[in-house]
């Protein structure tokens, strides 16, 4: 039962700006919320999630210089703390879980959460390394309580290529729209282009890396300008910050493109820019899409692996282009600004991916198992 849960885990290598941090740090705080003894372990107690952390969850800080480092010291928590659960993120943070666990002897539960492509994570990861991954997969998740899929899509990726039964994993979307998203996308944004919009503005929003390709949102929003002036922003930071100011510079379109890097209220973008778009080349469950539908914004999303066709149902609420297809996505682009989805529909349909939804089939995980 419920009240047999005593304290619930949450791992992580550290609170960079990512989705997969966004998520735990959603879980976390609701959990703790309910009334629920919560440790938020980080291999690193840094980046720029960590001074969002609810001051109900308490930071257990393993200081390890890597991951991998962090071996010994989460055994350790494992065998002193004796948490009933621990979910952990990121293929490499997973494999360290279990291993730990094993390592401590401790009666904790794994859970391993998956929240993207394993086969294409690896196949566009430079560090040779990380190609191994797969092969651990194989071997160590079997050894978790649970497999967490973040989406259809994902799950059955795990069973085609990492050969996992389907008997240890389960579908649970992100826990995506909260009470705080809707507050803080209702904030006032000081912006120019937003506060007096003589154009329509685009939004991107994701770590400037080749996942994302933020290269063709520019491309596209470059041949946008032929038929329909416009302006774009895209929030986030990343390794390919140099290559897209190349990018924008060579195609002249200085002066309607905005990189301002990492932001703690993306929503109030969202909430008031024209459209939003993915570009991704590849994903799990993309949050920042959910996040824009919860805004009432309208938007457009290559047909990525995977998720956003399961998020659209399947082109209805949104229009979907194929990867890397920038004269698609600028026609898109095109068409949704001409003809915007109902917020309300869209909002309906975010309200899928809540905080509460998601919490409550976590609870269900760590009581059934």
């Amino acid at each position: 039962m419920a009240q047999d849960i005593q304290t619930i885990a949450f791992f992580l290598p550290s609170l960079a700006g990512g989705g997969a941090e966004r998520i735990w740090l959603s879980l976390s705080s609701g959990l703790a919320e309910r009334g629920h003894n919560v440790d938020l372990v980080l291999s690193q107690a840094q980046g720029p999630y960590l001074e969002q952390v609810s001051p109900k969850v308490r930071i257990i800080d393993l200081k390890a210089s890597r991951t991998i480092m962090s071996l010994f010291a989460l055994a350790s928590y494992l065998k002193e703390e004796k948490p009933s659960v621990l979910f952990s993120a990121l293929n490499h943070a997973n494999v360290i879980a279990i291993i730990a666990q094993i390592l401590s002897n401790s009666s904790t539960k794994i859970f391993v959460s998956v929240h993207c492509f394993l086969s294409l994570d690896v196949q566009n990861c430079e560090r040779k390394r990380e190609r191994l991954i797969p092969l651990l997969i194989r071997f160590f998740y079997p050894l978790a309580s649970k497999v967490i899929a973040v989406s259809r899509g994902v799950a059955s990726e795990l069973v085609a290529e990492a050969h996992l039964s389907k008997e240890i994993i389960s579908v649970i979307y992100n826990p995506v729209v909260t009470e705080e998203l809707l507050e803080k996308s209702k904030l006032s944004l000081e912006h120019p282009w937003l506060q007096e919009k003589k154009v329509p503005v685009i939004l991107g929003v994701g770590r400037l890396i080749k996942q994302k390709d933020f290269s063709t949102l520019i491309h596209a929003f470059s041949q946008l300008q032929e038929t329909t002036p416009s302006r774009l922003i895209i929030l986030g930071e990343g390794e390919e910050r140099a290559q897209l100011e190349l990018l924008i510079q060579k195609l002249g379109i200085e002066d309607r493109v905005e990189i301002p890097g990492f932001v703690f209220n993306p929503y109030a973008y969202m909430a008031n820019v024209d459209i939003f778009v993915l570009s991704s080349g590849w994903e799990g469950l993309p949050t920042v899409l959910i996040e824009a539908m919860a805004t009432g914004t309208s938007v457009v999303s290559t047909n990525c692996r995977s998720g956003p066709d399961e998020i659209l149902e399947y082109g209805k609420l949104g229009l979907l282009t194929p990867v890397g297809d920038a004269d698609a996505l600028a026609k898109a682009i095109d068409e949704t600004l001409s003809s915007p989805i109902d917020p309300n529909v869209l909002f309906s349909r975010a309200l899928a991916f809540s905080q509460e939804t998601i919490l409550n089939e976590y609870m269900k995980l760590c009581i059934s198992n």
